[in-house]
């Protein structure tokens, strides 16, 4: 029965630990979120984008990353 019990409970942890519907839609808001600012991007003049320290190919790469990417580039 312990091994039964211990199993089960490995089971239920390796199931909480994915992640819940939740988190699912907090990511996807965070994503949706990312994707209008990056687009933002893309409206800015050369001018706006020295203000804020990127080019234009940066800003074009920022705005062509998925929605899915939403960690932070490393700054150069």
């Amino acid at each position: 029965m312990f091994a039964s019990l211990h199993t089960s409970t490995m089971a239920v942890d390796h199931v909480q630990s994915r992640g819940s519907l939740a988190d699912l839609a907090t990511k996807f808001r965070a994503g949706l979120k990312a994707r209008a600012q990056r687009r933002a991007l893309l409206s800015l003049d050369d001018h706006m984008l020295a203000d804020i320290g990127l080019s234009y190919a940066q800003a074009h790469f920022e705005a062509s990353r998925s929605l899915w990417d939403t960690r932070p580039l490393a700054r150069r």
